[in-house]
């Protein structure tokens, strides 16, 4: 009897004992994990960062227009943006310090790349950010970050670049990687190229802090990794499952008061572009009176500057508009988005070729970018194959509009204005940032309009960060956070 209750108090001391260890374990809250893979983080950053960017910047880029209400984007009339992507960098410096302590320098890399990815859009948006100090809110209780001149970002984000394409180890593969299955190579590519993009951002510009941006360009451009086809592409894929669908599926929008702008759709128009069928709908009146699709007056668009309800007034009421193509909002899957094209890449190195920056022919990429965006479409949009074969993408080029001849300036039009047409729904707000940078093509806007240059900060830093705020405000304008106060980058 004695043997008996010894053996039950000691197998209750361990079930004691087990349990206090169990208990322990349910007390790790699962949502705040200390420790996780960096392959996990890579997913979910990836998905998020290579979404649709969504209409505003193809109705500030007059691409759209809207007919049921004043959209603050077509008529330039936008305030406040958003510090939204602080959050994303949040998970991209987490995945930094997994990758840090699994010793894994592909994930630093990658993270380095969305660093110089968030950053670069913030600053692209509103001028001096917090960047040095930003995001030491967890590991140093910082929540009051001050803010880097945007010389001081760029400047940055470039050494970043630079950093993260010496680190890849580029016959690693990747894990939780959905945009290139793993191939780190790819990756390095990409980063490459990214860097060339901020890099012919600056045009206007020599330098950035101790960088010189002509050097770094043609440094940059001697690596050789560099996207070089369609099967390079920064993209992400859509799938026909829950949470994986194309961005625009199923948008209400586009299928009422969104109409297409005279802008975009003349161009293309004047060009015989096929991409237009594409992008666009016929005219209902067209449709009715049995137009043929690839007939270029079934389609028109309307003026940006015009008032709303004088274009619903018009055109809408006579069924004389174009809506944008049913694709994009009843295919769940319609085409890849990019935020790093083979055919922008190209567009890219035209650029930098007729400046002088690169020693190759502007005309060679010139004509790679138009070949390949004709060919992503002919890939995506298989229903309209038939109109950008390889014959009439070859006769499209044969136009005299689009022979590299004349002025430099008349050149970088044409270069510009072709690099605008294929960005339509792919980019983000890219095409706006070169028609500051540039003036191409020419945007139609109200009488006594301008084009804005930039947002205005976050209420949310009026209110959180109002010290540092106001310094970087008076040091870069002179106290006015207006729309139309002139960034570094563009002076």
């Amino acid at each position: 009897m004695k043997k008996l209750v010894i053996y039950t108090l000691i197998i209750l001391l361990g079930f004691i004992t087990k349990s206090c260890q169990d208990l322990d374990e349910l007390n790790e809250n699962p949502n705040n994990v200390s420790q996780t893979h960096p392959q996990l983080l890579l997913t979910e950053i990836s998905a998020e960062a290579f979404q649709v960017t969504g209409t505003s910047p193809i109705y500030a880029s007059r691409m759209l227009i809207q007919t049921g209400e004043e959209n603050d984007y077509q008529y330039f009339k936008w305030g406040n943006g958003s510090f939204g992507e602080f959050n994303d960098l949040r998970q991209v410096t987490k995945m930094i310090e997994e990758a840090e302590r699994i010793s894994s320098p592909n994930y630093i890399a990658i993270g380095k790349f969305f660093r110089a990815y968030y950053f670069y859009q913030l600053s692209l948006r509103f001028g001096d950010i917090p960047y040095s100090e930003a995001l030491k809110g967890e590991s140093e209780d910082d929540f009051q970050p001050s803010y880097d001149s945007q010389e001081t970002v760029f400047e940055g984000i470039i050494t970043e670049l630079d950093e993260a394409a010496s680190m890849i180890e580029e016959y690693v593969a990747i894990e939780g990687d959905i945009i290139f299955n793993g191939d780190a190579r790819k990756w390095l590519k990409l980063i490459n190229a990214y860097e060339l993009k901020l890099l012919i951002s600056l045009s206007n510009k020599t330098t950035a802090g101790s960088i010189n941006i002509v050097s770094k360009f043609q440094e940059v451009y001697a690596r050789g990794m560099m996207i070089s086809s369609l099967e390079d592409n920064a993209q992400l894929v859509f799938q026909d499952q829950q949470d994986s669908r194309y961005t625009e599926f199923n948008s209400s929008s586009y299928g009422s008061s969104m109409y297409m702008s005279a802008t975009y759709i003349d161009l293309l128009k004047q060009l015989k572009d096929p991409r237009l069928f594409i992008v666009a709908e016929q005219t209902s009146s067209a449709a009715s009176q049995g137009l043929e699709i690839n007939n270029f007056d079934s389609y028109n668009g309307g003026s940006p500057s015009e008032n709303y309800s004088v274009i619903n007034e018009t055109l809408v009421a006579s069924g004389n508009i174009s809506k944008v193509n049913a694709r994009y909002y009843t295919d769940p899957t319609t085409e890849p988005h990019n935020i790093l094209s083979y055919w922008e890449v190209e567009f890219i190195l035209a650029e930098a070729s007729l400046r002088g920056w690169i020693n190759d022919q502007p005309a060679t990429h010139f004509e790679n970018a138009i070949r390949a965006n004709f060919e992503f479409y002919r890939s995506n949009a298989s229903a309209y194959s038939e109109y950008l074969s390889v014959e009439e993408v070859e006769e499209y080029l044969d136009q005299a509009a689009l022979g590299l001849e004349g002025t430099e300036e008349e050149q970088l039009e044409t270069i510009i204005t072709q690099k605008y047409i294929a960005t339509f729904l792919q980019a983000g707000w890219s095409q706006y940032y070169d028609y500051l940078r540039t003036g191409y093509p020419e945007f139609d806007y109200p009488t006594g309009q301008t084009p804005p240059y930039r947002f205005v900060y976050p209420v949310e830093e009026y209110n959180n960060n109002t010290k540092n705020l106001e310094a970087a405000i008076n040091a870069q304008f002179g106290g006015n956070d207006g729309i139309r106060q002139l960034p570094w980058w563009l002076d």
